[in-house]
Protein backbone atom coordinates (compact mmCIF):
# COMPACT_ATOMS: atom_id res chain seq x y z
CA UNK A 1 0.00 0.00 0.00
CA UNK A 2 1.15 3.54 -0.73
CA UNK A 3 0.59 6.05 2.06
CA UNK A 4 -1.38 9.08 0.77
CA UNK A 5 0.82 12.06 -0.10
CA UNK A 6 -1.37 14.38 1.96
CA UNK A 7 -0.79 12.35 5.11
CA UNK A 8 1.80 13.56 7.61
CA UNK A 9 2.95 9.95 7.81
CA UNK A 10 4.02 10.21 4.15
CA UNK A 11 7.65 10.69 5.19
CA UNK A 12 7.67 6.93 4.53
CA UNK A 13 6.46 4.95 1.56
CA UNK A 14 4.55 1.75 2.16
CA UNK A 15 7.64 -0.29 1.23
CA UNK A 16 9.77 1.70 3.67
CA UNK A 17 7.24 1.10 6.45
CA UNK A 18 7.52 -2.65 5.95
CA UNK A 19 11.31 -2.38 5.76
CA UNK A 20 11.38 -0.58 9.11
CA UNK A 21 8.97 -3.08 10.62
CA UNK A 22 11.18 -5.99 9.56
CA UNK A 23 14.56 -4.42 10.33
CA UNK A 24 13.91 -2.75 13.68
CA UNK A 25 10.75 -4.34 15.06
CA UNK A 26 7.86 -2.32 16.40
CA UNK A 27 6.91 0.03 17.86
CA UNK A 28 9.64 2.31 16.50
CA UNK A 29 10.01 6.05 15.88
CA UNK A 30 11.31 7.22 12.51
CA UNK A 31 12.60 10.76 11.85
CA UNK A 32 13.19 12.22 8.39
CA UNK A 33 16.47 14.16 8.08
CA UNK A 34 15.35 16.03 4.96
CA UNK A 35 12.16 17.11 6.69
CA UNK A 36 14.11 18.36 9.70
CA UNK A 37 16.51 20.34 7.52
CA UNK A 38 13.69 21.84 5.46
CA UNK A 39 11.94 23.10 8.58
CA UNK A 40 15.22 24.47 9.97
CA UNK A 41 15.65 26.52 6.79
CA UNK A 42 12.14 27.91 7.18
CA UNK A 43 12.79 28.88 10.80
CA UNK A 44 16.06 30.60 9.87
CA UNK A 45 14.13 32.67 7.29
CA UNK A 46 11.85 34.17 9.96
CA UNK A 47 11.47 37.89 9.18
CA UNK A 48 13.95 39.97 11.18
CA UNK A 49 15.45 43.41 10.57
CA UNK A 50 18.48 43.26 12.90
CA UNK A 51 19.58 39.63 13.11
CA UNK A 52 18.07 36.32 14.19
CA UNK A 53 18.95 33.39 16.41
CA UNK A 54 16.62 30.41 15.98
CA UNK A 55 16.79 27.94 18.86
CA UNK A 56 15.47 24.39 18.80
CA UNK A 57 13.24 23.75 21.81
CA UNK A 58 14.82 20.37 22.40
CA UNK A 59 12.15 19.21 24.87
CA UNK A 60 10.09 18.38 21.76
CA UNK A 61 12.48 15.55 20.81
CA UNK A 62 15.84 15.42 22.61
CA UNK A 63 17.50 12.61 20.65
CA UNK A 64 21.17 13.42 20.01
CA UNK A 65 20.94 12.71 16.28
CA UNK A 66 17.94 15.04 15.89
CA UNK A 67 19.80 17.73 17.85
CA UNK A 68 22.87 17.26 15.66
CA UNK A 69 20.88 17.50 12.40
CA UNK A 70 19.23 20.73 13.51
CA UNK A 71 22.34 22.38 14.97
CA UNK A 72 24.34 21.42 11.88
CA UNK A 73 21.64 23.29 9.96
CA UNK A 74 22.39 26.45 11.96
CA UNK A 75 20.06 26.31 14.96
CA UNK A 76 20.98 26.96 18.59
CA UNK A 77 19.35 25.25 21.56
CA UNK A 78 16.60 26.14 24.03
CA UNK A 79 16.99 23.91 27.11
CA UNK A 80 14.18 23.57 29.66
CA UNK A 81 16.25 21.95 32.39
CA UNK A 82 19.85 21.56 33.45
CA UNK A 83 19.59 17.94 32.34
CA UNK A 84 18.60 19.06 28.85
CA UNK A 85 21.54 21.47 28.77
CA UNK A 86 23.89 18.60 29.71
CA UNK A 87 22.25 16.40 27.10
CA UNK A 88 22.78 19.04 24.42
CA UNK A 89 26.44 19.41 25.39
CA UNK A 90 26.81 15.63 25.23
CA UNK A 91 25.38 15.80 21.69
CA UNK A 92 28.18 18.18 20.72
CA UNK A 93 26.47 21.56 21.09
CA UNK A 94 28.72 24.48 22.05
CA UNK A 95 27.60 25.60 25.56
CA UNK A 96 27.47 29.21 24.36
CA UNK A 97 24.75 28.16 21.91
CA UNK A 98 22.48 26.93 24.71
CA UNK A 99 19.94 29.11 26.54
CA UNK A 100 18.72 27.58 29.82
CA UNK A 101 15.13 28.62 30.58
CA UNK A 102 13.85 26.31 33.30
CA UNK A 103 11.07 26.05 35.86
CA UNK A 104 13.47 24.38 38.29
CA UNK A 105 16.68 26.10 39.32
CA UNK A 106 19.13 23.20 39.37
CA UNK A 107 21.77 23.12 42.12
CA UNK A 108 24.48 22.93 39.45
CA UNK A 109 23.23 25.85 37.34
CA UNK A 110 26.33 27.90 38.25
CA UNK A 111 28.62 25.25 36.78
CA UNK A 112 26.71 25.35 33.51
CA UNK A 113 26.96 29.15 33.42
CA UNK A 114 30.71 28.93 34.07
CA UNK A 115 30.99 26.56 31.11
CA UNK A 116 29.30 29.12 28.86
CA UNK A 117 25.60 28.22 28.95
CA UNK A 118 23.44 31.33 28.86
CA UNK A 119 21.00 31.70 31.74
CA UNK A 120 17.45 33.03 31.52
CA UNK A 121 15.85 33.73 34.92
CA UNK A 122 12.21 32.61 35.07
CA UNK A 123 11.33 34.04 38.50
CA UNK A 124 12.48 36.64 40.97
CA UNK A 125 14.04 33.89 43.08
CA UNK A 126 16.03 32.60 40.10
CA UNK A 127 17.23 36.11 39.30
CA UNK A 128 18.30 36.60 42.92
CA UNK A 129 20.20 33.30 42.91
CA UNK A 130 21.97 34.27 39.70
CA UNK A 131 22.83 37.71 41.05
CA UNK A 132 24.32 36.23 44.22
CA UNK A 133 26.41 33.77 42.19
CA UNK A 134 27.41 36.13 39.36
CA UNK A 135 27.18 39.81 40.38
CA UNK A 136 27.78 42.14 37.44
CA UNK A 137 27.15 39.40 34.85
CA UNK A 138 24.91 39.29 31.80
CA UNK A 139 21.59 37.49 32.20
CA UNK A 140 18.22 37.07 30.54
CA UNK A 141 14.83 37.40 32.19
CA UNK A 142 11.63 35.68 31.17
CA UNK A 143 8.47 37.72 31.66
CA UNK A 144 4.85 36.64 31.57
CA UNK A 145 3.35 39.47 29.50
CA UNK A 146 -0.17 38.77 30.77
CA UNK A 147 -1.40 37.04 27.64
CA UNK A 148 -1.38 33.42 26.57
CA UNK A 149 -2.52 31.14 23.78
CA UNK A 150 -2.85 27.40 23.21
CA UNK A 151 -5.05 24.70 21.75
CA UNK A 152 -5.95 23.85 25.36
CA UNK A 153 -5.32 25.30 28.82
CA UNK A 154 -2.64 22.66 29.24
CA UNK A 155 -0.55 24.20 26.47
CA UNK A 156 -1.08 27.82 27.48
CA UNK A 157 2.03 29.16 29.22
CA UNK A 158 1.11 32.84 29.40
CA UNK A 159 -1.48 34.88 31.25
CA UNK A 160 -2.61 34.80 34.90
CA UNK A 161 -3.14 31.02 34.99
CA UNK A 162 0.49 30.29 34.02
CA UNK A 163 3.42 30.17 36.46
CA UNK A 164 6.04 30.67 33.74
CA UNK A 165 8.15 33.81 33.95
CA UNK A 166 8.05 36.97 36.06
CA UNK A 167 4.60 38.55 36.05
CA UNK A 168 4.65 41.75 33.99
CA UNK A 169 3.54 43.93 36.92
CA UNK A 170 6.77 43.01 38.77
CA UNK A 171 9.05 44.97 36.44
CA UNK A 172 10.10 47.36 39.20
CA UNK A 173 11.18 44.47 41.42
CA UNK A 174 13.36 43.14 38.60
CA UNK A 175 14.89 46.58 38.16
CA UNK A 176 15.63 46.77 41.88
CA UNK A 177 17.34 43.39 41.77
CA UNK A 178 19.28 44.43 38.69
CA UNK A 179 20.63 47.43 40.60
CA UNK A 180 21.31 45.39 43.73
CA UNK A 181 23.53 42.89 41.90
CA UNK A 182 24.75 45.21 39.12
CA UNK A 183 23.33 42.79 36.55
CA UNK A 184 23.36 43.39 32.82
CA UNK A 185 19.95 42.21 31.61
CA UNK A 186 20.72 41.81 27.92
CA UNK A 187 17.93 39.43 26.91
CA UNK A 188 14.21 39.68 27.58
CA UNK A 189 12.13 36.59 26.93
CA UNK A 190 8.44 35.79 26.67
CA UNK A 191 6.48 32.79 25.45
CA UNK A 192 2.71 32.45 25.34
CA UNK A 193 2.06 28.79 24.52
CA UNK A 194 1.29 26.62 21.53
CA UNK A 195 -1.56 28.45 19.86
CA UNK A 196 -2.08 28.99 16.15
CA UNK A 197 -3.40 32.56 16.12
CA UNK A 198 -0.67 34.87 14.72
CA UNK A 199 -2.55 37.94 15.94
CA UNK A 200 -2.34 36.79 19.54
CA UNK A 201 1.37 36.07 19.11
CA UNK A 202 1.94 39.48 17.54
CA UNK A 203 0.06 41.23 20.32
CA UNK A 204 2.23 39.41 22.84
CA UNK A 205 5.29 40.68 20.97
CA UNK A 206 4.02 44.24 21.39
CA UNK A 207 3.49 43.72 25.12
CA UNK A 208 7.01 42.30 25.41
CA UNK A 209 8.57 45.26 23.60
CA UNK A 210 6.79 47.59 26.00
CA UNK A 211 8.62 45.84 28.85
CA UNK A 212 11.92 46.05 26.94
CA UNK A 213 11.62 49.84 27.03
CA UNK A 214 12.15 49.69 30.79
CA UNK A 215 15.50 47.89 30.36
CA UNK A 216 18.08 49.97 28.43
CA UNK A 217 20.65 47.16 28.59
CA UNK A 218 18.49 44.70 26.60
CA UNK A 219 19.95 43.95 23.17
CA UNK A 220 17.98 40.78 22.33
CA UNK A 221 14.31 39.94 22.56
CA UNK A 222 13.28 36.28 22.60
CA UNK A 223 9.65 35.70 21.66
CA UNK A 224 9.63 31.96 22.28
CA UNK A 225 7.95 29.48 19.99
CA UNK A 226 4.48 28.00 19.88
CA UNK A 227 4.12 27.79 16.11
CA UNK A 228 1.30 25.34 15.53
CA UNK A 229 1.58 22.75 12.78
CA UNK A 230 -1.21 20.96 10.95
CA UNK A 231 -0.88 17.24 11.54
CA UNK A 232 -4.25 16.39 9.96
CA UNK A 233 -6.51 18.04 7.40
CA UNK A 234 -8.53 20.93 8.79
CA UNK A 235 -6.02 21.95 11.46
CA UNK A 236 -4.57 25.44 11.45
CA UNK A 237 -0.85 25.96 10.92
CA UNK A 238 1.23 29.03 11.68
CA UNK A 239 2.70 30.77 8.64
CA UNK A 240 6.06 32.05 9.91
CA UNK A 241 6.27 34.84 7.33
CA UNK A 242 2.72 35.95 8.08
CA UNK A 243 3.36 35.90 11.83
CA UNK A 244 6.84 37.36 11.62
CA UNK A 245 6.39 40.27 9.23
CA UNK A 246 4.42 42.47 11.67
CA UNK A 247 6.90 41.58 14.41
CA UNK A 248 9.78 42.70 12.19
CA UNK A 249 7.92 45.96 11.60
CA UNK A 250 7.45 46.37 15.35
CA UNK A 251 11.20 45.91 15.88
CA UNK A 252 11.93 48.53 13.24
CA UNK A 253 9.49 50.95 14.84
CA UNK A 254 11.08 50.29 18.23
CA UNK A 255 14.51 51.05 16.78
CA UNK A 256 13.33 54.35 15.36
CA UNK A 257 11.60 55.34 18.58
CA UNK A 258 14.10 54.08 21.15
CA UNK A 259 17.38 54.06 19.23
CA UNK A 260 18.01 50.34 19.81
CA UNK A 261 18.23 47.66 17.14
CA UNK A 262 17.13 44.48 18.90
CA UNK A 263 18.28 41.07 17.79
CA UNK A 264 15.40 38.60 17.59
CA UNK A 265 15.34 35.06 18.96
CA UNK A 266 12.66 32.41 18.37
CA UNK A 267 12.36 28.93 19.87
CA UNK A 268 10.36 26.54 17.69
CA UNK A 269 10.02 22.92 18.73
CA UNK A 270 6.88 21.36 17.30
CA UNK A 271 7.30 23.37 14.08
CA UNK A 272 10.68 21.74 13.44
CA UNK A 273 10.07 18.11 14.28
CA UNK A 274 6.36 17.22 14.49
CA UNK A 275 5.71 16.23 10.88
CA UNK A 276 9.25 14.94 10.40
CA UNK A 277 8.48 11.97 12.65
CA UNK A 278 6.24 8.89 12.57
CA UNK A 279 5.64 5.80 14.68
CA UNK A 280 5.59 2.45 12.91
CA UNK A 281 3.53 -0.08 14.87
CA UNK A 282 2.09 -3.53 14.24
CA UNK A 283 -1.57 -4.57 14.29
CA UNK A 284 -1.83 -7.13 17.10
CA UNK A 285 -5.59 -7.71 17.12
CA UNK A 286 -8.87 -6.69 15.48
CA UNK A 287 -11.95 -6.93 17.70
CA UNK A 288 -15.47 -5.52 17.91
CA UNK A 289 -18.21 -4.93 20.47
CA UNK A 290 -21.13 -5.97 18.31
CA UNK A 291 -23.61 -4.09 16.18
CA UNK A 292 -24.22 -1.46 18.84
CA UNK A 293 -20.54 -0.90 19.55
CA UNK A 294 -17.29 -0.30 17.69
CA UNK A 295 -14.66 -2.12 15.69
CA UNK A 296 -11.16 -1.79 17.15
CA UNK A 297 -7.65 -2.05 15.75
CA UNK A 298 -5.21 -2.90 18.54
CA UNK A 299 -1.56 -2.01 17.97
CA UNK A 300 1.69 -2.60 19.86
CA UNK A 301 2.14 1.12 20.53
CA UNK A 302 0.14 3.49 22.69
CA UNK A 303 0.51 5.82 25.65
CA UNK A 304 4.00 4.45 26.12
CA UNK A 305 5.00 6.09 22.83
CA UNK A 306 2.40 8.80 22.20
CA UNK A 307 0.46 10.43 25.02
CA UNK A 308 -0.95 13.43 23.15
CA UNK A 309 -4.27 11.84 22.09
CA UNK A 310 -5.00 10.66 25.64
CA UNK A 311 -3.84 13.93 27.19
CA UNK A 312 -5.26 16.52 24.81
CA UNK A 313 -7.55 14.73 22.38
CA UNK A 314 -4.81 15.50 19.83
CA UNK A 315 -5.25 14.24 16.28
CA UNK A 316 -2.61 12.31 14.36
CA UNK A 317 -2.81 10.88 10.82
CA UNK A 318 -3.08 7.10 10.83
CA UNK A 319 -2.51 4.72 7.91
CA UNK A 320 -2.66 0.94 7.65
CA UNK A 321 0.02 -0.68 5.49
CA UNK A 322 -0.93 -4.20 4.39
CA UNK A 323 1.84 -6.77 4.26
CA UNK A 324 0.12 -8.87 1.61
CA UNK A 325 -2.22 -7.35 -0.93
CA UNK A 326 -5.74 -7.01 0.31
CA UNK A 327 -8.88 -6.04 -1.57
CA UNK A 328 -8.75 -2.36 -0.63
CA UNK A 329 -11.77 -2.57 1.66
CA UNK A 330 -12.12 0.13 4.31
CA UNK A 331 -14.21 0.37 7.44
CA UNK A 332 -14.55 2.57 10.49
CA UNK A 333 -12.28 1.69 13.39
CA UNK A 334 -11.17 3.00 16.71
CA UNK A 335 -7.40 2.54 17.10
CA UNK A 336 -6.28 1.64 20.60
CA UNK A 337 -2.92 1.07 22.23
CA UNK A 338 -1.40 -1.86 24.05
CA UNK A 339 -1.68 -0.46 27.57
CA UNK A 340 -4.15 -1.86 30.07
CA UNK A 341 -5.78 1.55 30.32
CA UNK A 342 -9.16 2.63 28.97
CA UNK A 343 -7.69 6.01 28.01
CA UNK A 344 -5.12 4.47 25.66
CA UNK A 345 -7.02 5.54 22.56
CA UNK A 346 -5.28 6.90 19.47
CA UNK A 347 -8.47 8.12 17.75
CA UNK A 348 -10.16 10.40 20.29
CA UNK A 349 -12.65 13.09 19.42
CA UNK A 350 -10.72 16.24 18.46
CA UNK A 351 -9.87 18.25 21.56
CA UNK A 352 -11.74 15.83 23.82
CA UNK A 353 -9.74 12.93 25.25
CA UNK A 354 -12.95 11.58 26.79
CA UNK A 355 -14.65 11.22 23.40
CA UNK A 356 -14.24 8.62 20.66
CA UNK A 357 -14.16 9.20 16.92
CA UNK A 358 -13.74 6.22 14.58
CA UNK A 359 -11.55 6.63 11.49
CA UNK A 360 -12.13 5.13 8.06
CA UNK A 361 -9.10 2.90 7.55
CA UNK A 362 -8.00 0.02 5.37
CA UNK A 363 -9.26 -3.24 6.87
CA UNK A 364 -6.13 -4.82 8.37
CA UNK A 365 -4.92 -8.29 9.15
CA UNK A 366 -2.95 -9.13 12.26
CA UNK A 367 0.72 -8.45 11.51
CA UNK A 368 0.08 -5.52 9.17
CA UNK A 369 1.78 -2.21 9.90
CA UNK A 370 -0.01 0.87 11.19
CA UNK A 371 1.73 4.25 10.92
CA UNK A 372 0.99 7.15 13.27
CA UNK A 373 2.15 10.37 11.63
CA UNK A 374 3.00 13.75 13.07
CA UNK A 375 4.86 12.00 15.89
CA UNK A 376 8.17 13.83 15.89
CA UNK A 377 7.29 16.32 18.64
CA UNK A 378 6.23 15.61 22.23
CA UNK A 379 5.78 11.90 21.60
CA UNK A 380 8.95 9.97 22.40
CA UNK A 381 9.94 12.79 24.77
CA UNK A 382 6.61 12.99 26.62
CA UNK A 383 5.23 9.46 26.61
CA UNK A 384 4.12 7.36 29.59
CA UNK A 385 7.38 5.47 29.41
CA UNK A 386 7.55 2.05 31.04
CA UNK A 387 3.85 2.00 31.94
CA UNK A 388 2.79 -1.65 32.16
CA UNK A 389 6.60 -2.20 32.12
CA UNK A 390 6.80 -1.77 28.34
CA UNK A 391 10.38 -0.86 27.37
CA UNK A 392 11.12 2.39 25.55
CA UNK A 393 10.80 2.10 21.78
CA UNK A 394 13.84 2.54 19.53
CA UNK A 395 14.37 5.56 17.31
CA UNK A 396 15.57 5.54 13.71
CA UNK A 397 16.81 8.30 11.39
CA UNK A 398 16.00 8.25 7.67
CA UNK A 399 18.96 9.99 6.03
CA UNK A 400 19.09 11.99 2.81
CA UNK A 401 19.84 8.97 0.60
CA UNK A 402 17.00 6.86 2.02
CA UNK A 403 19.05 4.73 4.43
CA UNK A 404 17.86 3.98 7.95
CA UNK A 405 20.10 4.39 11.00
CA UNK A 406 19.37 3.27 14.55
CA UNK A 407 19.77 6.34 16.77
CA UNK A 408 18.42 4.85 19.99
CA UNK A 409 18.27 1.14 20.76
CA UNK A 410 15.19 -0.53 22.17
CA UNK A 411 15.31 -0.59 25.96
CA UNK A 412 15.61 -4.02 27.58
CA UNK A 413 13.60 -5.19 30.57
CA UNK A 414 16.89 -5.30 32.48
CA UNK A 415 17.36 -1.58 31.81
CA UNK A 416 13.82 -0.92 33.04
CA UNK A 417 14.67 -2.70 36.29
CA UNK A 418 18.30 -1.65 36.78
CA UNK A 419 17.68 1.15 39.29
CA UNK A 420 15.37 -0.84 41.54
CA UNK A 421 16.73 -2.20 44.83
CA UNK A 422 15.27 -4.50 47.47
CA UNK A 423 15.96 -3.76 51.14
CA UNK A 424 17.54 -6.71 52.93
CA UNK A 425 14.42 -7.62 54.88
CA UNK A 426 12.50 -8.25 51.63
CA UNK A 427 15.15 -10.39 49.95
CA UNK A 428 14.03 -13.58 51.64
CA UNK A 429 10.67 -15.15 50.65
Amino acid sequence: MTIPDDSASSILTGDQVLEVQDQFGTPVFVYDQLGLERRASEALAFPNPFGLTARYAMKACPNAAVIRVLTNAGLHIDASSAFEARRAIAAGVDPSHILLTAQELAPNFATLVQEGVRFNACSLQQLRAFGEAFPGAEVGVRFNPGLGSGHSRRTNVGGPSASFGVWHDHVERVLEMQRQYDLQITLLHSHIGSGSDPQVWQRCAGLTLAIVERFPSVTTVNLGGGYKVARVAGEDATDLVLAGTPVASALEEFAQRCGRQLRLEIEPGTFLVANAGAIVSTVIDVVDTGKEGFSFIKVDAGMTEILRPSLYGAQHPIDVVRRAGGDGRTDEFLVVGHCCESGDVLTPEPGNPEGLLPRELTVPEIGDALVIGGSGAYCSAMAAKNYNSFPEAPEVLLDRDGSFHLIRARQSLGQVLQNEALPDYLKSP
